[in-house]
């Protein structure tokens, strides 16, 4: 089971020639860890997980798998997906061997598969990982939509722990009305709208703002489940961290306040940040 309210989906770090760089993204995730971050998300969002061919992404697993303090000390949650389900089989069955966490298990995109199709790459997935699994439907980037019907039918699976970015109020409504479970969580992906989204159903974020500042991002998140007064200087400062991200590629500017920070982020693939 994956415990962690908040998670904070790390951006991968890449050479200056657009290659891997592997230490690079796990000397960030060590970075939060030192900040007090429990739960993070590599390879599952942030844009860049279909920029990853598989080789990439069997070597993250492999090095994240030699990390013995990240490893017995956080929830790390790996993406798994591709517009080839026998490659999505196959780092699911990479990932079934190792101690990490739990997977995020991302639709391919522009193909648009029937919801059919999708929920058999879905089980076939989850049975292969055998890893607590987070849904993630994303039809504003992969052109597909998770219907509110297969996310029900995915949640009668035990290893199915919740949906990241599920949809609007009707369809978050309609899904719990549908389930014969309490333990089904929601995520949303990224702090915008935040708020609303809060008060009508989602309960666990997919942090990008809290690779700038997790404390701050994460201690305002869980006062917001609570229904917690949040100050005005708390407030200021989550607006002032907003501002920093999400005015303009949020990627983008993650990679950037990093890279000023020291840290060796590197650049996006283009054509992201291009201009």
């Amino acid at each position: 089971m994956l415990t962690e309210n908040v998670h904070i989906a790390v951006p991968t770090a890449f050479f200056e020639d657009e290659s891997l760089n592997t230490q690079g993204t796990i000397s960030h995730i060590k970075d939060l860890y030192g900040q007090g971050i429990t739960s993070v998300l590599v390879s599952g969002t942030t844009g860049e997980q279909h920029s990853l061919n598989l080789q990439e992404k069997m070597e993250l697993v492999d090095s994240l798998e030699q990390e013995e303090e990240l490893i017995n000390h956080m929830e790390i949650i790996v993406g798994v997906s591709s517009i080839r389900q026998k490659e999505a089989e196959e780092l699911a069955e990479k990932i079934h061997s190792t101690r990490l966490s739990g997977i995020m298990l991302g639709y391919p995109p522009y193909i648009i598969p029937t919801q059919k199709e999708a929920l058999t790459y879905s089980k076939k997935i989850i049975h292969l990982s055998n890893k607590p699994t987070i849904l993630y439907n994303n039809p504003n980037r992969t052109g597909f939509d998770l219907s509110a019907k297969s996310i029900m039918e995915l949640s009668g699976m035990d290893l199915v722990v919740g949906v990241k970015d599920a949809g609007h109020r009707e369809k978050i409504q309609e899904i719990k009305d549908g389930l014969d479970r309490t333990d089904f969580y929601f995520y949303a992906g990224g702090e915008e709208e935040l708020a609303e989204k809060v008060s009508y159903g989602y309960d666990r974020l997919s942090s990008i703002a809290g690779n700038v500042s997790p404390k701050i991002v994460s201690q305002w998140f869980e006062k917001m489940l609570k229904d917690q007064q949040v100050s005005e200087e708390e407030y200021m400062e989550v607006e002032k961290v907003f501002g920093q991200v999400y005015h303009g590629n949020a990627v983008v500017n993650v990679k950037n306040i990093l890279n000023r920070k020291g840290h060796s982020m590197g650049n996006c693939r283009s054509p992201i940040g291009n201009g």
